[in-house]
């Protein structure tokens, strides 16, 4: 699954090379969407980096494949779990940065199996922080998501907004993002949170919403969904990892919860004709009651404020939302066999 490099000027924020030359770094979660495109920025940045993944015998990592094999070549990879603290501790060793993406994130997986979350995400996250405490790490950078605010009480949603989870996924996220500032706290470890909002682009897979859409856009007659009324703050990937990056280099940032979003609210519906309209296929919705939340876990409105990344981090996207859809839709023709659209993929 061949897929096209982010470059600075390709809508990578450049990053200060003078930080991240030599530095050790830790990434976990590295084999998903996002960490994949991180691993990939880091070692251009020239850092020495090493991906932690999830052992299985076929020595599969995930979408780290899908990176030229000269960028693969200077990532080590480390192989184990993040709810074994032994595994956790072996990674961090050595490493003076660690950026925490590791996590079980599909939200309609979390309805069937919430233990899973709690260990993979509340567990997983204390033993990244218990390994940061005793190794003296300089940095950790762990990973939130928008999904902690719930439905919106006030729009666009600042950091200050009040956490309302409204899925298990939800509520181990608020879980772990409470556990690395109390970590702040109490024993000053360097930690800051990034809380992204909805990041898309190439090697997403199908239990997000916009791979869900263009992979059913490109192969099928009918275009199954659950609702289409909410609206979500999408940022395309290339944006965000710049943002986790700045997010390290910023003193400032430590103690803090940023935020990373555009500060524009786009429904699904108008997701779908978007598409519709770049494939130049006509191609109807139909809702089917296996894909709607429960009524009272639903978020009908994510949208960012994203004043605080811009003035502490200097960061803001680059991308905008359909040059975005462009290139995702791209990688994605070549990468149909990747995805099953006739399947519901939670």
């Amino acid at each position: 699954m061949a897929d096209r490099i982010e470059k600075p000027g390709d809508g990578s924020p450049a990053v200060a090379s003078s930080f991240w030359t030599g530095r050790p770094v830790l990434v976990t979660g590295a084999a998903g969407f996002i960490g994949s495109h991180l691993t990939e920025a880091l070692v251009h940045a020239g850092a020495s980096v090493r991906a932690f993944v999830r052992y299985n015998s076929r020595n599969d990592y995930g979408w780290l494949e899908a990176i030229d094999p000269e960028t693969l070549h200077d990532v080590e990879i480390f192989r184990g779990d993040l709810t074994n603290p032994d595994a956790v501790f072996g990674g961090a060793q050595g490493c003076n940065t660690i950026l925490h993406l590791g996590a079980l994130i599909p939200i309609p997986y979390s309805y069937q199996h919430p233990r899973e979350f709690v260990a993979a995400n509340v567990v997983g996250t204390l033993n990244i922080l218990e390994a940061a405490r005793r190794l003296d790490v300089s940095r950790v950078i762990h990973t939130s998501s928008s999904e902690v605010y719930g439905t919106a009480l006030r729009v666009p949603i600042d950091e200050q907004h009040p956490l309302h989870p409204q899925s298990p996924y939800a509520a181990t996220k608020v879980g772990a993002d409470q556990l690395a500032l109390s970590f702040r706290h109490s024993f000053d470890t360097p930690v800051a949170i990034v809380r992204p909002f909805n990041t898309f682009g190439p090697r997403q897979t199908a239990r997000a919403v916009i791979p869900t859409i263009i992979s059913q856009a490109l192969s099928r007659d009918v275009i199954e969904l659950g609702s289409t009324s909410t609206t979500r703050d999408f940022v395309y990937v290339g944006d965000t990892v710049g943002g986790m990056m700045r997010c390290a280099e910023v003193d400032a940032a430590l103690g803090e919860v940023i935020n990373l979003g555009t500060g524009i609210e786009i429904s699904i519906a108008d997701v779908v004709e978007r598409v519709a309209r770049l494939v130049e296929r006509d191609v109807p919705i139909k809702v089917t009651s296996d894909r709607l939340r429960p009524v009272d876990s639903e978020v009908e409105r994510l949208v960012a404020d994203p004043q605080k990344a811009e003035a502490l981090l200097g960061w803001k996207p680059h991308v905008e939302f359909e040059e975005g859809l462009r290139r995702t839709i791209e990688w994605m023709r070549g990468s149909l066999s990747a995805f099953k659209p006739a399947i519901y993929n939670v």
